[in-house]
C-alpha cells in the first residue's frame, strides 16, 4: 500500500506558479583571463544614480565625467564594474596605453586622502576626438553605444581621449 501511494504522481494545483527559466548569465569581464590590469572610464553624469551605484564609482576614483582609472584584475573589482557598467567603459589595457596615460595624463591624488604607500592615480580624460560610437552614451558598448565592457579596444579609445 505505502509503496501504491509513493509510485502515483499528486495533481498539480491549478495556480501553482512553474519555476522560472534561468537565463544564460553571461558578463564578458569574467570570462576573460584573471591577469592584467583594466582600465575604467566614468562616460556618463552620475545625476539620478542610486546611491550604491554613487559609492561603487567613488570606490573606483571615478568622480568626475571623463576620469579613468586603471586597476588589476580581481573578483571584487569585476562586481564593482558588473554594478557600474551603466555608467561606465572598461576593459584590459597594454603597457603601451598606461605609459602613453602616465606620460601625458598622470594627477596624483593626495597622500593624505590614502593609508598606502604607494599613491593611486587618476587621469582626467578629454572627451574623445571623433566622438563615442554610432548610439551614443545611453547603449551599451555591444550594441553599438559606449558603456560597459569592450575589452582591448579600451585602449583606442584612451588614445582618442588623450
Amino acid at each position: 500500500m505505502e509503496q501504491e501511494k509513493k509510485t502515483q504522481k499528486e495533481p498539480k494545483k491549478a495556480g501553482a506558479a512553474k519555476a522560472p527559466a534561468k537565463a544564460p548569465a553571461k558578463a564578458p569581464a569574467k570570462e576573460q583571463a584573471a591577469s592584467g590590469n583594466v582600465a575604467v572610464i566614468l562616460v556618463r553624469n552620475t545625476t539620478g544614480a542610486s546611491g550604491t551605484i554613487r559609492d561603487t564609482l567613488k570606490m573606483l576614483n571615478l568622480h568626475t565625467k571623463f576620469s579613468c582609472s586603471v586597476f588589476k584584475r580581481s573578483g571584487s573589482m569585476l562586481g564593482m564594474l558588473e554594478k557600474a557598467k551603466d555608467y561606465v567603459t572598461y576593459g584590459e589595457t597594454d603597457s603601451e596605453t598606461e605609459s602613453l596615460l602616465e606620460q601625458k595624463r598622470a594627477r596624483k591624488i593626495s597622500e593624505k586622502k590614502i593609508s598606502e604607500k604607494k599613491p593611486k592615480k587618476i587621469y582626467r580624460l578629454h572627451p574623445p576626438r571623433g566622438g563615442f560610437e554610432r548610439k551614443g552614451i545611453k547603449k551599451g558598448y555591444a550594441w553599438g553605444g559606449a558603456l560597459g565592457y569592450r575589452g582591448a579596444r579600451i585602449n583606442e579609445l584612451i588614445r582618442k581621449m588623450i
